[in-house]
């Protein structure tokens, strides 16, 4: 049987296709470095080709520098273009090859061609090298003279090219005087535009450490500079014309009349057919009037037109530029577009982003005249494919009736929501109808009939769970079925993975007994007994308050939970006002796309996230996820979440099964075992602690629950005080961790291991961090994936506020073993530290195999 035949395919020949094909390229060029046979240039082309076309697709081709360098000996304009884009993207990796263009690079600064000229001082100030500032200087002097616009122009960005790499050079030259005057006097518009952006940026530099570049600074918002410009505004390029507008912007004129000047000369801006042109000029319309009300406001009315006609045409991302900056100024003055609404309407091609602002700005709009109209609109939204639109869509109606006075038909509008039997429609709509209760509580009787035909296993949404719990807690006596459907929740205590579900939860149930004791009394055991051990911090502490506010007195338990109902008037805002001036004060900026002001974008402190130092290892810090722990930049210990602390005589107890200072209720599914401490006669509030009280004689919660008096146990000793006492509330940022961390040498290492308890509970870091901090131990940073973590806690000394305490804590699950380095700025109290620390780390099983002072 014959081999079967191999066809081979021809390598295109325009791409290398092997390695020696660069070493043919070198040869091919070299044989044509010094060729004048005619055709030659048609030849450097292709071969000039070859080699852009390898040096784009990543193959390196910085071997044929000097061949290329050679080639560039030509009148060719084309092949002068090749070679600068090949020098300049291989001379900063090459310094040293770099020089051998220097040279050619100066000699065709001074060719017969401006486009060459142009082309040669472009490459020579891009090479961004420092060695190579004293060749840029004498180029560059004679580019800000030269006759032609072009040379001019490239000259004018050089310098500030320039600037970057040397200041020191570029101001010993003389360069910016160099560049004013020609700002001020050159007849070339583009010309003009590049001395001002250079000028801006180099004196905006340079303000911090001159005197003078700061007044030259001042100067550009001078009246001549400022009327000079103006004047020449259409001579300008689209670009130009956004750079001269945003410095009209910052201009303070002298009077109104300056004002309505300036206003009239801009006025065909507006008609621009340029987005970026109508938004700078929209802005230095409303900053100018800024300090004048009645003209403001006129502004907002001319502005209008331009902004609608350019947000309903070109692109879809042009168009959400535009509409957020419209969002901006209707949030502002939401009447002055109240009769513009229509515009605002969602159109069935739109993609999501814009219809969202759009359903913002329609709730924002709509008053009096206008609510029937958009909530009819909205309405027909609700049924929308696209189910973030459609759960947006039912929120605007929601918002609508919470600012609006007569809210009959908005009302109806909501129940038949709960009549379209989708799940997302039930759950948007059972929240919008307990804050819509919270205001109106006239309306309870009708939401209510409505809301008791829904069935609590059909809603499975945290929120609209919470939502609808709260409903049953709230009127529980309008509802027949109310006890029992609450019972049914708690059988799902263990299922119910929301923490808000079971902290509503908690508060309904008791709200319902004490409206309706009997048929509440059994559920209420339960659903304490299980808040109690809950494993959430919030929930459990809820719960031991609960229990203990019915064991001090009833009466003030039904004060405390279930107090007279009073509407709420005002419903705090997603965006403050002050937030949204930052934002108008940055108007066409990114700013208002991101809709926050530029510091929490762009600052360092107020990023989303940024990294730790190699020596603390590769650890995020910044927003918390569900899957990975990363605590704020700035960390200040808060003992909200500890609500209860305990008493002393609770603390001497022992810890129980979920890491407590205290022995809580045990619940058996029939009674409950209450423990009661000595009779105070009147509460009192020591250290943020919640006293035990005795139980009333008349009202006690055993006989509540129908559980029959117990018997208190014998007092506990007093406990010994403990070996080191901590700062429950320190403050330490992460760079400050970082410098204590690398000036504290002496330290303590220890090894050892954990359960396989202990290490299951790990699984989940935020377990840990929860339970450290209430030992007031705290989480600066963590990170990691299993099996192996980090994390790194801090605490503080009570009596000495400077003396802290740093640790470096590695875990890993699969071995269960644990390493623990602690350093201390009181050596002589890190023993001591390190006892507290094991204490707390033996809730999950820890035990020390050793430890070393290094």
């Amino acid at each position: 049987m014959a081999p079967p035949v191999h066809t081979q395919r021809s390598p295109s020949p325009s791409q290398p296709s092997g390695k020696g094909e660069v070493s043919d390229l070198k040869m091919q060029l070299r044989q044509l470095a010094g060729s004048r046979a005619p055709g030659t240039d048609d030849s450097k082309r292709e071969l000039f080709k070859k080699v852009i076309l390898s040096m784009t697709i990543g193959i390196d081709v910085s071997s044929l520098f000097s061949e290329m360098v050679m080639c560039s000996a030509t009148s060719d304009i084309v092949l002068k273009k090749m070679c600068y884009l090949y020098v300049g993207n291989y001379a900063k990796g090459n310094p040293e090859l770099a020089l051998l263009t220097i040279n050619f690079l100066q000699k065709d600064c001074r060719d017969q061609d401006p486009m060459i000229r142009g082309l040669a001082l472009r490459c020579l100030c891009s090479l961004r090298l420092a060695n190579l500032v004293e060749y840029l200087v004498g180029p560059l002097g004679s580019g800000l003279k030269d006759n032609n616009s072009y040379v001019r122009m490239v000259a004018a960005i050089g310098v500030l090219k320039l600037y970057h790499i040397s200041a020191a050079t570029c101001v010993d030259a003389d360069f910016p005087s160099m560049l004013k005057t020609l700002m001020l006097n050159d007849p070339d518009a583009q010309v003009v535009a590049n001395c001002l952006s250079a000028l801006q940026e180099i004196w905006s530099l340079e303000a911090g450490t001159s005197e003078e570049a700061s007044r030259e600074r001042e100067a550009l918002l001078s009246k001549p500079v400022i009327y000079y410009l103006l004047n020449r505004i259409k001579e300008f390029s689209e670009w130009a014309q956004c750079l001269v507008l945003d410095l009209v912007a910052k201009y303070i004129p002298s009077d109104s009349n300056e004002i309505f000047d300036i206003m009239n000369l801009l006025e065909d801006r507006l008609q621009h057919a340029n987005g970026a042109v109508v938004l700078a000029t929209i802005k230095g319309f409303l900053h100018l009037t800024l300090s004048m009300t009645d003209v403001h406001q006129q502004v907002y009315e001319r502005i209008k037109a331009p902004l609608l006609t350019l947000v309903s045409s070109g692109s879809q991302e042009q168009s959400y530029a535009l509409l957020s900056h419209l969002h901006l100024l209707v949030m502002r003055a939401p009447m002055l577009f109240s009769l513009d609404y229509k515009h605002f309407y969602c159109q069935y091609n739109e993609p999501s982003y814009v219809k969202k602002l759009k359903l913002e700005m329609l709730t924002a709009v709509a008053n009096e005249s206008n609510t029937y109209e958009i909530v009819t609109e909205l309405c027909e939204y609700a049924a929308n494919v696209d189910v973030p639109i459609a759960r947006e869509s039912i929120r605007a109606v929601g918002k609508i009736a919470l600012q609006q006075y007569d809210v009959n038909a908005i009302v109806d509008r909501l129940l038949q929501f709960l009549e379209m039997e989708k799940d997302y429609v039930t759950a948007e709509t059972l929240v919008l109808v307990k804050d819509l209760l919270r205001k109106y509580p006239q309306w309870s009787h009708d939401c209510i009939a409505v809301v008791g035909n829904i069935s609590s296993k059909n809603v499975q949404e945290p929120k609209a769970k919470a939502a609808l719990i709260w409903m049953l807690g709230e009127y529980s006596q309008d509802m027949l079925d109310a006890p029992y459907i609450l019972e049914s929740l708690i059988d799902n205590w263990d299922d119910e993975h929301s923490a808000e579900v079971r902290l509503h939860l908690l508060t309904a149930i008791l709200k319902c007994f004490f409206k309706r004791p009997p048929e509440t009394q059994k559920a209420l055991g339960a659903v304490l007994a299980a808040g109690l051990a809950d494993s959430h911090q919030d929930v459990h502490d809820r719960a031991l308050f609960y229990y203990r506010l019915l064991q001090y007195n009833v009466s003030v338990a039904e004060r405390v939970v279930n107090p007279p109902k009073q509407a709420v008037s005002v419903f705090p805002d997603t965006q403050s006002s002050e937030i949204r001036d930052r934002i108008f004060d940055e108007f066409n900026s990114l700013s208002v796309i991101y809709q926050k002001p530029s510091y929490m974008f762009t600052d360092k402190e107020h990023r989303g996230s940024f990294e730790f130092s190699e020596d603390l290892g590769s650890l995020s810090v910044g927003v918390e996820s569900a899957d990975n722990i990363s605590p704020a930049q700035r960390v200040e210990a808060s003992d909200n979440d500890l609500l209860l602390s305990t008493s002393e005589e609770e603390e001497s107890r022992g810890p129980s099964n979920n890491g407590s200072a205290y022995s809580a209720p045990i619940y058996d599914g029939s009674s409950i075992s209450v423990v009661a401490s000595q009779t105070q006669s009147e509460p009192t509030f020591q250290n943020r602690a919640f006293p035990a009280y005795a139980l009333q004689s008349n009202l006690a919660i055993d006989d509540l629950l129908g559980l029959g008096p117990q018997v208190a146990p014998a007092p506990a000793p007093a406990p010994s005080p403990p070996p080191l006492n901590l700062n429950a509330r320190p403050v330490l940022d992460p760079s400050t961790f970082q410098r204590k961390w690398r000036q504290v040498s002496a330290s303590l290492s220890q090894e050892g291991v954990i359960t396989s308890e202990g290490t299951a509970a790990l699984m989940t870091p935020q377990v840990l961090l929860r339970h450290m901090q209430g030992h007031s131990i705290h989480c600066i940073a963590s990170g990691g994936q299993p099996p192996n973590f980090k994390f790194f806690f801090y605490a503080q000394k009570a009596e000495e506020p400077v003396a802290f305490y740093l640790v470096e804590c590695l875990i890993n699950t699969s071995s269960a073993k644990a390493q623990i380095e602690i350093k201390a700025e009181d050596q002589s109290t890190i023993h001591a530290f390190s006892v507290v620390f094991q204490s707390a780390l033996s809730t999950f099983g820890y035990q020390n195999l050793g430890e070393s002072l290094v």
